[in-house]
């Protein structure tokens, strides 16, 4: 199967983001209060190419971001808190033709949550099935949700996503799963911490998997050495599914691919396989 990272843009955000502090509500204003910003990031989403049909794993952001009052900068994430530079050609239609690939190619798009810069892109999915899990939807919808800041009133009047229930079906050290594909070699995973319903999808290709993690970590070393991001509302939650990924990748050889990591490309293309070395271990235990 052919698995295509696809960069819609890119974003700076700031230091405490990447690398949360503090913990609660505290851990959040943290972020808004720090005046240090990354370098751009890309926003990675991607195409899995496979027998059954095209499957998108979020959709990046959109061009309008850029446009006057489109981000609500009422809200203070937006107001203080990212950046971001997206151009029309690198929203993830364009950039799926360039592929190849044509809009009914695509069976389903999967999000692994509904911020916007994972949602952004669902314009261009007019008559696919959009899967996003019940525990991201109920947290991102209606008046609670735009004030968490998820842009539900920037989404298409057509959107309504088939709910996602995993069920009680283990899938190595993950507790809950779902087969997407006949095949059985697509499976969504719960990967919560960075939301409450976060999900994330694994290929099994041949001896290895792919696991697409959405935002479970910045940075594939981030996610080693157990660091939690400043977005997390529950900070155990996420230290939980960054173990589950650990012990699944000493399991599996897997190729572990987030939103906002640089590297992603390389280790998709070379499939460089996570390494759990007892460094790695040592310092995620002690956090």
């Amino acid at each position: 199967m052919k698995i295509h990272p696809i960069q819609t843009g890119t974003v700076a955000i700031k230091t405490r983001q990447v690398h949360g502090t503090g913990h609660g509500v505290r851990r959040q204003l943290n972020m808004l209060v720090d005046r240090e910003w990354t370098e751009p990031l890309p926003i990675y989403a991607f195409a899995i190419e496979h027998p059954e049909g095209v499957i998108v794993v979020d959709t990046g952001e959109t061009a309008r971001t850029s446009e006057p009052g489109y981000l609500p900068r009422w809200h203070p994430f937006y107001r203080y808190g990212v950046r971001q530079w997206v151009a029309p050609e690198q929203e993830i239609g364009p950039q799926l033709q360039n592929l190849g690939i044509r809009p009914n190619d695509v069976r389903w798009v999967v999000m692994t949550h509904m911020h916007t810069d994972h949602a952004g892109g669902l314009h261009h999915f007019p008559d696919t099935e959009i899967l996003v899990s019940r525990g991201d939807q109920m947290i991102s919808s209606g008046l609670r949700g735009r004030l968490r800041g998820y842009l539900n009133n920037r989404l298409p009047s057509w959107f309504d996503p088939t709910i996602v229930d995993l069920r009680t079906e283990a899938f190595g050290p993950f507790p809950q799963s779902l087969r997407l594909t006949q095949a059985g070699d697509v499976t969504i995973v719960p990967l919560h911490g960075h939301t409450p319903g976060q999900i994330g999808v694994v290929v099994e290709d041949g001896d290895h998997s792919v696991m697409i993690a959405g935002d479970s970590s910045y940075t594939e070393q981030l996610m080693l050495r157990g660091i939690i991001d400043g977005v997390s509302p529950q900070e155990d939650i996420a230290k939980l599914t960054h173990q589950r990924i650990r012990a699944f990748a000493a399991q599996t050889p897997t190729v572990y691919l987030v939103a906002h990591d640089p590297d992603v490309p390389a280790r998709l293309a070379e499939r460089r396989f996570t390494e759990i070395t007892p460094k790695d271990a040592a310092a995620a235990g002690s956090r």
